[in-house]
């Protein structure tokens, strides 16, 4: 910082050196200009050169043309700021005169006095709030001291009634101090390292000095070409204070170092060029982003949740005014600077006002579509919890998984077509011949894919008829599974053994939902021919009066566990039947349980379960025996005989 302090220092010096030597007075040369033309004999030597002059030659068509005027204007600025720069110090310093006497001539301090007064009792108040107030470290508690600042120092500035000049030159410099310190507070309240943080609080203090002083210029009596050259040279250390945060703070390569600098030496020439909006362009691409950056991370300070929808309202709504106030301010120098190249050209005009329309659109659409995306995934997450709510309540949430993914991306595709449509409207593009082009498009398209347009008409079918819903069962044709997604042409469903299958609406045909409302669970036991079927029916009845009391199971029955009666007579024994109402899903894992409870207690109560036999013989059960001790004998008697 010490070189860039000195090189201002003696830019000062040089500019009071130059002002040593004051300019002629210009109203002596104007007289004797007037004074030479009402001479008779320079009157006959005008009108003899007149007449001896031939028509004029038209000027040619480079000359006329905007770029040559623009070039010509620059060229002619440029020199007048230059001419200027000498009577800097001399102008300054008849302002600052012209000031001081306006306030002392009506018995008031000098301005300087009056201004150094203001801010004292400004501080004054501050640090009283500061000694009787809880300190907060929060950006709101940050806030209220420089209020308090600015509000103690406004009550006494439109109390008193002040002289005209002081009045104009207070109320700039005290409203650029103030607005000093609003940009320190936000700087310190965003995550900037301090090295960073100290050069944007130089600069940004220099630029409100630099907009406070052109602001008096003109009401103090300075000339538009000295108060322009003022301007320069602010913009010069504005410049270099720039280049040095780049050099001494930035990280980056050295040769990104040089694009940079290369960049900002570009920005300030196209600044002085007098192309404002192109200059503001530039600062927006360098600058915006980070300063995005600052304001959502500022603005999620004021919430607790940054994923829920107040958070990405507050975030994304911050962002979006910043964005807006840029535009706004764009728009505001175009106007301001008629003279900019490009302004007399109307294509020119129409595609920058309707690039900054295109912009403020985009960002509405975009805000628009993060509220409605954090309201749909809020909606997601809260539905999937199902278990302690009513049967319908359930039933509607998951109607909710089942429809607001597709919703979520239909309105994601409106939200584009239709902010498209508006961009190019703005930029000046016939969308009526578009839309009718894109539905003969569409004629077009929809006789050659028919399939996919018979996906995408019987999936809404599907949805209308409330087939299925994400997480349920179901079987269509040769696939059943889980029903994980939809997209707007096909659904995906999980098989219970793993594999995923991602069928066409068009393919489903029949389904056959697995798991809507409820499920009757019937199965089959067989036990044996002496089996006491009432007391089978007792003992079945009782098992499910504990199932319906088991904490796991319980809240899944519908109806307990019953036995029909006798389905039929086996080959080997009696086949019962037995049956149990559930909520989808749970059955299998249910009749498991029902399986070993209903073994348990019939084997403990004497009910035995049939197993297949195999009966040998006649009625002569011992017949079987005696023959097969025969048959050992002999094969005993021969083994005992010895070969021949």
């Amino acid at each position: 910082m010490r070189w860039l302090l000195s090189f201002t220092a003696a830019l000062l010096f040089a500019l009071n050196a130059f002002a040593q030597t004051p300019a002629a007075d210009p109203g002596e040369k104007i007289d004797e200009l007037v004074r030479l033309l009402q001479d008779p004999d320079v009157k006959a030597w005008l009108d003899s050169r007149k007449q001896g002059s031939g028509p004029a030659t038209p000027a040619s068509p480079s000359a006329n043309s905007g770029l040559a005027r623009w070039e010509a204007g620059a060229r002619a600025r440029v020199n007048e700021i230059v001419a200027a720069i000498p009577a800097i110090p001399v102008e300054v310093a008849a302002a600052a005169t012209r000031a001081r006497q306006d306030a002392i001539s009506r018995g008031y301090a000098p301005v300087f006095v009056i201004f150094a007064g203001l801010i004292a009792f400004g501080l004054v108040a501050e640090a009283a709030y500061r000694r009787f107030a809880v300190r907060r470290d929060t950006l709101v508690g940050r806030l209220i001291p420089v209020g308090i600042f600015a509000g103690a120092m406004s009550i006494v500035f439109f109390a008193i009634e002040w002289p005209p000049l002081a009045r104009l030159t207070l109320l700039a410099y005290l409203s650029a101090f103030i607005l000093f310190r609003l940009t320190a507070v936000l700087l310190s309240a965003a995550a900037i390292d301090s090295p960073l943080r100290r050069r944007l609080m130089i600069l940004f203090g220099v630029i409100c000095f630099a907009v406070a002083t052109a602001a008096v210029g003109e009401s103090l009596g300075v000339s538009a070409a000295v108060r322009e050259a003022i301007n320069y040279c602010f913009s010069v250390i504005g410049l270099l204070l720039a280049i040095e945060a780049v050099w001494a703070i930035w990280a980056g390569s050295r040769s990104w170092k040089v694009a940079i600098t290369g960049f900002l030496v570009i920005l300030w020439l196209v600044w002085c060029a007098g192309m404002k909006g192109l200059f503001w362009i530039g600062i927006y691409a360098l600058v915006l982003p980070g300063i995005l950056g600052a304001v959502g991370r500022i603005a999620l300070s004021f919430t607790s949740d940054s994923g829920s929808l107040r958070g990405i309202l507050i975030a994304r709504g911050a962002r979006a005014a910043v964005i807006a106030l840029a535009v706004g301010w764009l728009a505001l120098v175009w106007r301001l600077n008629p003279d900019t190249l490009g302004q007399r050209d109307p294509t020119v005009v129409a595609l920058f006002y309707g690039g900054l329309k295109s912009v403020l659109i985009l960002v509405v659409a975009d805000l628009l579509w993060q509220v409605a995306r954090a309201w749909i995934d809020r909606t997601l997450r809260v539905s999937t919890t199902t278990t302690s709510l009513a049967p319908a309540d359930a039933a509607r949430r998951a109607r909710f998984r089942t429809l607001l993914p597709i919703f979520r991306n239909a309105l994601a595709v409106a939200v584009a077509v239709m902010a498209g449509l508006i961009v190019l409207a703005q930029l000046g593009v016939q969308i009526g011949p578009l839309i009718a082009g894109a539905g003969i498009f569409g004629v077009a398209i929809g006789f050659g894919s028919q399939t996919l347009v018979k996906d995408v008409i019987n999936g809404v079918f599907y949805m209308l008829d409330d087939a299925f819903r994400v997480g349920e069962y179901i079987q269509a044709k040769d696939y059943k599974g889980t029903v994980e997604s939809f997209s707007l042409r096909s659904v995906r469903l999980r098989h219970h053994r793993g594999p995923v299958y991602t069928v066409p609406f068009s393919e489903l045909g029949a389904v056959e939902n697995l798991s809507r409302d409820w499920v009757i669970d019937k199965f089959r036991i067989t036990v044996g021919f002496d089996t006491d079927i009432e007391k089978a029916r007792k003992l079945t009845k009782k098992i499910g009066a504990e199932l319906m009391e088991d904490s796991e199971l319980g809240q899944h029955f519908i109806e307990p566990l019953k036995m029909k009666g006798v389905e039929q007579f086996a080959d080997y024994g009696i086949v019962l039947s037995f049956a149990m109402t559930t909520v989808p899903g749970m059955q299998t894992y249910i009749r498991r349980k029902a399986y070993a409870k209903i073994r348990e207690v019939f084997l403990a109560n004497g009910i035995s379960f049939a197993q297949p036999t195999v009966q040998v013989g006649g009625d002569d059960k011992g017949g079987g025996a005696a023959a097969a001790t025969q048959a050992i004998r002999a094969q005993q008697a021969s083994a005992a005989t010895p070969a021949k």
